[in-house]
This record gives C-alpha cells, sequence and structure tokens, in this order.
C-alpha cells in the first residue's frame, strides 16, 4: 500500500500539489468566513461548586457567581462616589450589562457592597457570562469595554480577567523555522531537500489550524489550542518529512532511480511515520475518556493539527520530490547563501527586530542579483564524503558506551532520577492573573485589587444554601456566624436571601467570602477544604439545609481534584498500549519494557524541570515565569504528546538494531551499527523540535511558555540521555535476549511491520565512500 500511495503522489504530483494548495487555502478562506469560536470557559464537572452554581444560576442570575468572567478596576483618589466617577461608571455598567449573555454586579447594587475597598477609592465590578459565551466573544466583549471606558481626569481603569483578555496570535514559532533551516542545510548539505521538510511541515499545520478553527463551531475549544497545534505540528512535520527524504537519498544514492526510491522510501521510513503519527494521534484522543468538553477540544485540535501534518508527509511530500527528483543532490553557492540570509530574517521577525528580517532578505536578493554577474556564486557546493559508518563519531560512541554499560546506564539514569525529584512536589491548580506580563491590563487590574482589597479579593467565594424547610432558615444564620469566624475568612457578608422583601420564606441564600490568600495559593485550597468538611458539614448536620462552596475558585479547585483522580488512570491506559504496541512491533518482551520504563524517567524528568521552573519559580528572571501551581491537564497532554514523539525515536533506532541483528546475528555490532545509521537523523530531528518547541518560552502566555519547556525538555532527554546512551547500555547488557519472545506468545501477537520489506534498501555503508558532488 504504501510503495503503491508513493508512486501515485510522485507521478501525478500537480494533482497531488494542486489538492493540497485547495486544502490549504480553501480552510483559511472558509474559517476566515465562519469565524472562530475559542471557548476558554470549562464545565465543572459534578462537585459540590457545581450544584452550588445551579442553585445561583436558579435563585441569583446576577450575583456573579459564574466561575467564566472578568471584571473592570477602577482607582480615583477622589473617592468612587464622587459624581464626576460614580455617574460615568455607572453608565459604563449598565452598557455592559446590555451585551448579549453578559451580566454586571456593580460596586454601587446591593449584591456589590464589598466591591469597595475601606477609603473608598478602588471598586470593581464584576462580569459575568452565561453558559456557551465562548472565548472569543467574552475577548470582544473586553475589546469593546477598553473602547467604552470613560476618560475622567484622575480616573485610573483596567480590565481584570482571563476571560476578558485579548488573544495574540504567537510569533516566536518563526525562531524555530529559522533554526530548523539552519540544522536541515547542516544535515542534508542540500537547500532544496531542505525546504521540502519545512514546507510539508507548514502546509500541514497551516490546513490543520483551519480545520481546527472551523471546528470551533461545532466543539469547544480553548484559544491556546491552535499555538498548542502549531507547536506540536511543527516539529513533528519537519521530523517525519526528514526521516522520509532521509531514506529517499539514501536509496538514490545506491543507484536507485528517482521513482523506485520514493516507493522504498514510503514503505519503510512512511511506514514508520504513520506508525508514529497514529500514535500520538490516538494517545491524544484518549483525552476524550476524561469526559470533559475543555479537555476533549484540547485533544481533538492537536490531533487533528498532527493527523493532517502525518498526512501532508506521506502525499505532499513525495510529490515535491517528484518535482525535484536528482535537484535534491545540487546545491549552488548562492543558493546556500540566500538560505542563511533568510533565516537570519525570519529569525529577526520571530525575536521582534524587523530589520533583521529586511537586512536577510536584502542579503538574499543582492546574492541573486550578483549570481548572474559572479560565476562562482552559481557554481555546485562540493559534497561532503560519507564516512564508513564503523568510522562515525556515533559508531565510536555506541562502542564506548557498550565497553563500560553499567557505568554509562547508572550515570544516564542518575541523571534522570536527579532532574525527576521535584514533580515529588508537583502541586496541580491553576494560575490566577497574577502570572500575565506585568504590563497588561489584566496583572494590572489583579495588582490594583491585591493593593486595595487583598490577594483574596481576587478570588472570593461563594456559599450558596438552599433550605429543604421553613425551619432550616435558622441554620443558615449558624452557617454565617461559622464561616465568618473561620481563620484564613479575611471577610464575610451577611447571608443574603434571594428575597429581601420576605426573608422568612427566601427560597435560597447566598454568601460571599474573602479569603485572606490569593486564588493560586495552597492556603486557599485548604481553606475550601476546612470550610466544607469542618465548618459547614457541623453547622448543617441535623438539618435538610443544603450549603455548597462554590464560584470560580471553588470550581478551579473541584476541576484539579477530578483530573488529579483520572490522571493515573490515563497513564497507566497509554504505558500500557505503548508496551503492546511495541512487544507486536520488535516480537520482544524485554525491548518494550524497557521503553516503558525510560519513557517514564524522561517524561518524569522533564516534569521535574518544568515544577522547579514554573511551580518553584527557578530562572525567572530569565524565563519571565512566576511560581504557581501546574495546569492539571498540562501533564496528560504532555504525556499523550510525548509519549507519541518517543515512540517515532524508539521505532526509527530499534527498527535499524533489529535489522542488522535479524541480518548478522551479532548483539553488539547490531546495536553499535543501528545507532551509527540513524544517530545523524535523530540529533537533527531532534535538535529542531527542541528549539521549535522552546522557541514558545518567549511567548507572555504562562500555559504556552509551559508546553513548551516541557516538550522540548522531554525530547532533548529522550533524544539524548535515552536512545544515545541508556538504549545502548542496556542492549549490550541484555545481549541477544533483547529479542525473546515466548513462542505462545508470537502465535497469537498481530505483526505489526513498520518498517517495509526493506527491498531496495541499501545496506549501510561500512567502507569509505565518496558520493560525489551533489
Amino acid at each position: 500500500m504504501y510503495r503503491n500511495l508513493g508512486r501515485w503522489c510522485f507521478e501525478h504530483r500537480v494533482v497531488v500539489l494542486a489538492l493540497w494548495i485547495v486544502a490549504l487555502v480553501g480552510t483559511q478562506v472558509a474559517a476566515g468566513i465562519v469565524g472562530a469560536k475559542f471557548d476558554g470557559a470549562f464545565e465543572i464537572p459534578d462537585s459540590e461548586s457545581a450544584d452550588g452554581l445551579k442553585i445561583l444560576e436558579e435563585y441569583f442570575p446576577d450575583a456573579g457567581g459564574s466561575a467564566f468572567g472578568g471584571s473592570i478596576v477602577f482607582q480615583s483618589e477622589a473617592g468612587i462616589d464622587d459624581p464626576a466617577i460614580q455617574g460615568p461608571m455607572e453608565e459604563l455598567f449598565t452598557e455592559v450589562g446590555g451585551y448579549d449573555g453578559a451580566s454586571v454586579v456593580s460596586p454601587y447594587g446591593p449584591f456589590g457592597q464589598q466591591q469597595v475597598n475601606a477609603d473608598r477609592t478602588v471598586a470593581f465590578a464584576t462580569v459575568n457570562f452565561e453558559v456557551g459565551i465562548d472565548q472569543t466573544e467574552s475577548a470582544e466583549v473586553g475589546r469593546q469595554i477598553a473602547e467604552a471606558m470613560p476618560q475622567v481626569d484622575g480616573l485610573r481603569t483596567e480590565i481584570g480577567g482571563a476571560a476578558l483578555a485579548e488573544f495574540e496570535p504567537p510569533e516566536t514559532e518563526l525562531i524555530g523555522i529559522a533554526f530548523a533551516i539552519i540544522v536541515l542545510i547542516l544535515s542534508f548539505g542540500s537547500v532544496l531537500a531542505m525546504s521540502l521538510p519545512i514546507g510539508v511541515a507548514l502546509a500541514g499545520v497551516g490546513t490543520g489550524i483551519g480545520l481546527v478553527t472551523l471546528g470551533t463551531s461545532i466543539i469547544s475549544v480553548p484559544d491556546f489550542a491552535t499555538i498548542i497545534g502549531a507547536m506540536i505540528g511543527l516539529g513533528v512535520g519537519i521530523d517525519y518529512a526528514l526521516f522520509i527524504v532521509t531514506r529517499y537519498r539514501e536509496v538514490t544514492r545506491s543507484g536507485a532511480p528517482p521513482l523506485e526510491a520514493m516507493m522504498v522510501a514510503m514503505d519503510s521510513a512512511g511506514r514508520a511515520v504513520v506508525f508514529a503519527g497514529l500514535t500520538v494521534v490516538v494517545s491524544l484522543l484518549g483525552m476524550l475518556l476524561m469526559g470533559l468538553k475543555f479537555i476533549s477540544g484540547l485533544g481533538i485540535s492537536a490531533a487533528l493539527t498532527v493527523a493532517v501534518t502525518m498526512i501532508a508527509s506521506v502525499t505532499l511530500l513525495p510529490a515535491l520530490i517528484g518535482f525535484a527528483q536528482h535537484r535534491l543532490e545540487v546545491t549552488r553557492w548562492r543558493g546556500l547563501i540566500m538560505a542563511g540570509a533568510l533565516a537570519v530574517g525570519i529569525f529577526g521577525v520571530g525575536i521582534g527586530i524587523p530589520g533583521l528580517f529586511f537586512f536577510g532578505v536584502g542579503i538574499a536578493v543582492l546574492t541573486l542579483v550578483a549570481s548572474f554577474a559572479v560565476a562562482p556564486l552559481r557554481e555546485q557546493v562540493p559534497a561532503r564524503p560519507e564516512k564508513a559508518l564503523r568510522e562515525t563519531l556515533a559508531y565510536r560512541w555506541s562502542r564506548l558506551i557498550q565497553a563500560r554499560p553499567w557505568l554509562f546506564l547508572v550515570a544516564g539514569g542518575g541523571v534522570l532520577l536527579l532532574l525527576a525529584a521535584p514533580v515529588l512536589s508537583l502541586r496541580l491548580g491553576f494560575s490566577d492573573e497574577g502570572n500575565y506580563p506585568k504590563a497588561s491590563t489584566t496583572r494590572q487590574a489583579y495588582d490594583l485589587i491585591a493593593e486595595g482589597f487583598g490577594p483574596g479579593y481576587n478570588g472570593p467565594l461563594i456559599i450558596a444554601m438552599k433550605p429543604g424547610s421553613p425551619a432550616d432558615i435558622a441554620a443558615v444564620e449558624v452557617v454565617a456566624v461559622a464561616i465568618a469566624g473561620t481563620e484564613g475568612v479575611a471577610s464575610a457578608s451577611p447571608a443574603i436571601p434571594n428575597d429581601q422583601t420576605d426573608p422568612a420564606n427566601a427560597e435560597a441564600f447566598i454568601m460571599r467570602v474573602v479569603p485572606t490568600t490569593s486564588p493560586q495559593d495552597q492556603a486557599t485550597v485548604e481553606l475550601v477544604k476546612h470550610l466544607r468538611e469542618d465548618v459547614i458539614a457541623p453547622a448543617v448536620a441535623g438539618t435538610t439545609l443544603e450549603a455548597d462552596v462554590a464560584g470560580a475558585v471553588a470550581a478551579n479547585i473541584d476541576f484539579t481534584a477530578y483530573l488529579s483522580r483520572r490522571l493515573l488512570v490515563f497513564l497507566g491506559a497509554v504505558l500500557a498500549l505503548s508496551f503492546l504496541l511495541l512487544m507486536a512491533v520488535f516480537r520482544s518482551l524485554l525491548v518494550p519494557l524497557k521503553a516503558v520504563i525510560m519513557n517514564m524517567l524522561s517524561i518524569a524528568a522533564a516534569y521535574g524541570v518544568v515544577v522547579a521552573v514554573f511551580q518553584w519559580g527557578w530562572f525567572s528572571s530569565i524565563s519571565g515565569v512566576e511560581p504557581a501551581p501546574i495546569e492539571p491537564f498540562i501533564p496528560m497532554m504532555l504525556f499523550a504528546i510525548v509519549f507519541g514523539l518517543s515512540m517515532d525515536y524508539e521505532v526509527f533506532l530499534l527498527s535499524r538494531v533489529k535489522e542488522e541483528f535479524d541480518r548478522t546475528g551479532d548483539p553488539v555490532n547490531s546495536v553499535a551499527d543501528g545507532l551509527a545509521a540513524t544517530a545523524r537523523v535523530i540529533t537533527a530531528a531532534a535538535a529542531i523540535m527542541v528549539v521549535v518547541f522552546g522557541s514558545f518560552l518567549f511567548e507572555d502566555d504562562r500555559i504556552v511558555k509551559l508546553f513548551g519547556l516541557g516538550l522540548s525538555m522531554a525530547v532533548l532527554l529522550d533524544a539524548t540521555l535515552v536512545r544515545m546512551l541508556i538504549v545502548p547500555a542496556t542492549m549490550e547488557l541484555l545481549g541477544a535476549k533483547n529479542w525473546w519472545l515466548p513462542k505462545w506468545l508470537d502465535r497469537i501477537l498481530p505483526n505489526l511491520n513498520v518498517e517495509g520489506s526493506h527491498e531496495g534498501v541499501s545496506t549501510p555503508v561500512r567502507e569509505p565512500v565518496d558520493v560525489g558532488a551533489r
């Protein structure tokens, strides 16, 4: 099938290219017409906060208990009661309250008495959104608020809350693309060969993001999902195309014609790419098992981008190679200089220095013009002679490790365990607006509330109470008194009935409780737990009064607890899938077992680095990250993505080792030969991924930064300590036992062939050769 697919795309390259252009342009145009409807809100699973929200929605629709909303913060030294301040602000609140799906709790209204500080110079109004309002719509409300904000002398206004924050598309992925150009040129020695993986990745990611944007009209997808999709898609897209192009060039150098080489490359590397891509997709779609729209939207969007990028690698790439054919091996000096100059220009855009872009483009244009007059610029770049396989640095490195396997195994494993140590203090939870960039209005609003009221006012708790009978009215006051006297509570409002004209027959009551600590503080989590278990539960004992701790902070805590309980089940399912797939691929019991253990070690080490930087605050002066808990969905997504990526490297390396072992029966040299044959490609692919992922550390969004660091560290550790150190050491220690599989198990296991028949694949060069000029 893969050979036929490669042949068809190669021979019908014009049709394939046209179809991809239509797909790319069509999805982008359709997405622009339909519009994005991103939804940053998450549904609250069955919990106390969800029960409390139902009471609030039924009896207090204007009280501001929604878990999705923001705030309008204002300050005036003349006081907020000054008619010159109060009049314009009340007009603004009335206007905002009239927006579709929005409601406002004004500090001048009956429910906003606690929203004014002691000296009445700082106040805030809460803006709450109905269920169904997505992130795109709420951000538009934030923009409208900014435009409608009154301009009064002595009045300072800020807009708080992530829901009202403006979404800014990233630019730092261009840093990764610029670096990929350099790495691919060094790896291939060919400008045209360099351009193919980048072009394929961009086509796949562009089409995938267009489809994700269209999908926001059907499913709930957070706004940062496209950034995560672009990050993953660029990395895997360049990697997948790199593997196929590398195999194609190997076969053409052995004397095969371009079409046959393409078919062989698709039947080997193409097959492995599809296997690795489907593994990433399936592991990401496993997040659907969590049963939450927010998590499902993240998984679907990332999986869709990876799937489209994988399809581009096995369809668009053969078509582009069909156009290039033998010209893949030809590089002229002018092309080399122009590619380097363009890389500098792209890098300049990525780091926000437009001058570098114009400099790079200028050099490229001057080089092209000069090449018509300067003959040396039109000459071909001499090709590097290929070393014999057993004269390469990678082969010598493998033999060095195999000579002292225990030393390197203990050293590599020790480093991974050391890096993983911080994960023992991993605290899952949601960061708050105090982690936004200091210059943003979102952060300014957060700081203004913290300074004027106290940190707890950025995340008040809502106590929703519903009496089961008239006799429970007395218990409401008991609850209110108990909460007000609780340590860790800065202030608590009286219990407000839904019917203030007849409190004795009220159907529900509400309290606003302000903690002494910020929303992301662990003490706030402990306070919620203490109120539920030790304060409210005894106070309502013997009554039918329902009293629930609700509000955005409580909802975040319940959401975190829900995911935490399911995280280990998800990780176990992914590891079990990894073990079974690798056992079927390599017909071995110990190889997949080692792979599972090493995956756990490398991912735990990446988690450890993430905890040290984002939770402990290490290197905050460099990264611009302030300490906060780790968002509960991130370990799950990181694991799903890294699992698929590590499977890619695992298959690429061990399939070569297995091929050598099957051919020679030598368990020692098969490891060294396999490592030497794949080291350059794995190193280049990993270097590109590390920089593509790592470049997102320059973004302002904390979650995007976290993904960037976690993925880049996981790939770095997997491609270095694991693949180039621990794998050769363990393979040497186990010898031929690596490939042992009980006969009864061999009979029942399906045979998954990810390397094809190897027909037409040249045997790795073991003697020095000169491949000639490209």
